[in-house]
């Protein structure tokens, strides 16, 4: 019976069990990101709002914003990813010519709480930041698929596609974010917003993905089991720019997102002032582990 103070709605106290989980997950995941260069990095957890906005499209409705006592409008950090970007821009000595960082932090989204879902909740980032080579979209996908098996996610899978394909279809950005909502609400309901979303289903793979595809299977990586082809997945998010990903929980349709990424060439260089190209996956620690139980 509870006795002192709740915590507010989406905010939960971490269990001996769930906390030890989630430092297991880390320490498998950490030595394969530090064996391909990733270094530590840490970013403060309250951001300038200015910082934030601007970034999520429609999603920046859910970033927790305040003022402190000298009237600066202030902000809990949606993601790992735009606090990068900023820390970047203000380093770019690191540079040399590419810098790769990994990061385990809170972030804090006002959304609706479900299973797996927390208004606070734990990212696992990893990123390249300062090229746009294909080899670097490569070394990131490999990190997720060992990460996922070091861990014991083995039927899980990676679903890949190539923003361009939106291109090719013209569609708005509001469309790509309701094709972004597929999974849960189904195609029948996207075609509400989206009347030719079928002719993603035949679309061929972009050169970008053909070539990250050999690659991969160059690698030892097996297409169908470690990754996959999917025209609908779109990500929502507005920085993404040409290769997305989505780690699935398992090769269902409708498979339980676990994390996601991609490459994000522009969000850099709107506070550096030069394009800065970058790509990079966050694990959703909490997710997992709470399906693990």
């Amino acid at each position: 019976m509870q006795k002192g103070p709740p915590t507010p709605k989406g905010f939960k106290d971490l269990m001996p069990n769930e906390a030890r989980a989630r430092r297991d997950f880390i320490n498998k995941v950490v030595p394969i990101l530090e064996e391909n260069g990733f270094e530590p990095l840490e970013t403060p957890t309250i951001e300038f709002a200015e910082t934030l906005l601007g970034k999520y499209g429609e999603d920046e409705k859910l970033i927790y914003q305040f003022e402190d006592k000298g009237g600066r409008k202030l902000a809990l950090r949606y993601d790992l990813t735009v606090p990068l970007a900023r820390f970047v821009a203000n380093n770019l000595g690191l540079l040399s010519p590419t810098f790769s960082r990994y990061q385990i932090g809170q972030v804090f989204r006002g959304e609706n709480p479900q299973k797996g879902r927390k208004r606070e909740f734990t990212q696992f980032d990893f990123d390249v930041v300062g090229s746009d080579d294909i080899v670097e979209d490569v070394k990131v996908i490999k990190a997720v698929i060992r990460g996922a098996r070091a861990c014991g996610l083995n039927d899980s899978i990676l679903q890949i596609n190539d923003r361009e394909i939106f291109d090719r279809f013209k569609f708005s950005q509001k469309q790509i974010i309701e094709i972004d909502k597929i999974d849960k609400i189904g195609i029948d309901e996207v075609k509400k917003e989206v009347p030719n979303v079928d002719d993603l289903k035949s679309a061929p793979k972009s050169d970008r993905l053909i070539t990250i595809f050999e690659k991969l299977e160059s690698e030892g990586l097996i297409e169908n089991k470690d990754y996959s082809y999917n025209p609908y997945l779109a990500r929502g998010l507005n920085y993404y720019t040409s290769t997305i990903f989505e780690l699935k929980l398992d090769k269902t349709p409708a498979g339980l997102s676990i994390g996601g990424g991609g490459r994000y060439d522009n969000l850099v260089g709107m506070f550096a002032g030069r394009k800065i190209p970058a790509v990079g996956f966050s694990y959703g620690i909490d997710r997992i582990i709470e399906l693990q139980k």
